[in-house]
C-alpha cells in the first residue's frame, strides 16, 4: 500500500495501520512498509487513535456535514449582505 500526502485515506485503512502499529516496535519501519511518512502516521494517530472503524466513519460523516453546513451558512450570509446593500442604495 502506498499513501501519498495528497491522497485521503479511508478510515478502515487508517484503522488497520494503527492496529498494526500497536503490534510493532518500529513506527518508521511500519511507515516504510506502507509507503507513508512518519508525519502522516502520527497525524492519523492523533486524529483516529483509540477509535474503531465505525467511530472513524461517523467522525468523517460529521466532518462532511459540518463542511456542508458552513458552506450553506456562508452562502446565506452573502445573500443577506447583498440584500442589505441593495436596500441601503434604494433609500
Amino acid at each position: 500500500m502506498l499513501y501519498h500526502h495528497h491522497e485521503v485515506c479511508d478510515e478502515q485503512t487508517a484503522n488497520l495501520v494503527l492496529l498494526e502499529a500497536s503490534k510493532v516496535e518500529s513506527v518508521p519501519e511500519l511507515c516504510r512498509e506502507h509507503g507513508m511518512s512518519s508525519a502522516a502516521f502520527y497525524k492519523w494517530r492523533s486524529k483516529y487513535g483509540g477509535m474503531d472503524a465505525s467511530l472513524m466513519t461517523r467522525m468523517k460523516e460529521l466532518e462532511d456535514e459540518n463542511r456542508r453546513l458552513k458552506k450553506m451558512y456562508a452562502e446565506e450570509k452573502l445573500k443577506a449582505e447583498i440584500i442589505s446593500e441593495a436596500m441601503q442604495k434604494k433609500w
